[in-house]
């Protein structure tokens, strides 16, 4: 595939600092925007070296001008700590950048890929999720600012793509996890890992029994660039479904970290899925891709990353 200019918008976060590294890989311009408000300069430093890498310190709710030849919007905070911290700010992150970058795409004439979410199908009433599936969000609660931002984001998508014929995906990310993980990210596995290793007790929400399907980041990377690079528009789900119950995964996580830690329960937080798997049945047919990449080899590679950051 001939050389592009690509801009990678939450460049330094965690997925999307993955895939600055396997795009400049094939041998592309990237230009990564971040505010840092999650994302870190760390993720990305080791880049700088690169000629052809470009780091850009912008906020997305501001309008941006380049040209560029594609676009993945990355850009959103997308654990519940984070994103609840600052819900309006949220909000006009996947609205207000949302169309931001689609104007931007317009004007330069480029594909936009959306990274957008399992957590349109809010707590779903249908198992696993299919693409067809329109999903169960509760607009007024805490999760709305992430969950009704990125639908929101999904219909711009669309609309541009009906009115002004731009050039769209919509990838719809499962739970993704591995190294450059955020370690106050709040999520399910860097909460389990860390809090295995330094002894800590495992702090479940709810009684263990929810489940989650986890995707390795370097499986999700190459999904999304499949997607960006062959002629669906979607949406289509990226993510592992192999499914596993909270508590399944806080046992593995002790085995793996060789950890004396317990476990606690604690209250479910409002709004929080029962079950989540996805359909991949569409990416399978349509882009030839699935996860690769085991749920014990990744945690176990995840896990070791965690062992280095904080010098276990």
């Amino acid at each position: 595939m001939a050389k592009q200019k690509i801009l990678v918008t939450g460049g330094s976060g965690f997925i999307g600092s993955h895939l600055c590294d396997f795009l400049l890989g094939k041998g592309n311009d990237v230009v990564c925007v971040d505010n840092f408000f999650t994302g870190t300069k760390s993720n990305v430093e080791h880049l700088l070296e690169n000629d052809s890498f470009e780091l850009l310190e912008h906020d997305i709710i501001e309008p941006l001008e380049m040209e560029v030849e594609q676009i993945y919007n990355l850009a959103c905070p997308a654990s519940p700590v984070h994103y609840q911290e600052n819900p309006v700010k949220t909000v006009k992150t996947s609205v207000m950048g949302m169309i931001n970058m689609l104007d931007l795409a317009q004007s330069s004439n480029a594909r936009i890929l959306q990274a957008s979410t399992s957590e349109v199908y809010g707590d779903p009433e249908v198992h696993p999720q299919p693409e067809t599936y329109n999903g169960n969000v509760n607009p007024l609660g805490p999760r709305a600012c992430y969950d009704e931002g990125k639908r929101v984001a999904e219909t711009l998508m669309m609309d541009y793509h009906r009115e002004n014929q731009v050039d769209i995906r919509i990838a719809r990310i499962f739970n993704t996890y591995g190294p450059k993980m955020a370690q106050d990210d709040g999520r399910v596995v860097s909460n389990f890992i860390i809090q295995a290793l330094t002894g800590k007790d495992l702090t479940i929400y709810g009684d263990g029994k929810q489940t989650r399907s986890f995707c390795y980041v370097s499986d999700m990377v190459l999904g999304l660039y499949e997607m960006m690079n062959q002629n669906n528009i979607g949406p289509i789900n990226l993510g592992n479904p192999h499914e596993i119950t909270v508590g399944d995964l806080a046992t593995e996580i002790i085995e793996l970290s060789d950890s004396i830690s317990q476990v606690i329960f604690k209250e479910l937080p409002e709004d929080d899925p029962k079950q989540r798997q996805p359909d991949i049945s569409l990416a399978r047919e349509l882009l030839g891709w699935a996860p690769q990449v085991s749920l014990k080899e990744g945690m176990s590679l995840t896990v070791k990353y965690f062992r280095e950051v904080l010098g276990k």
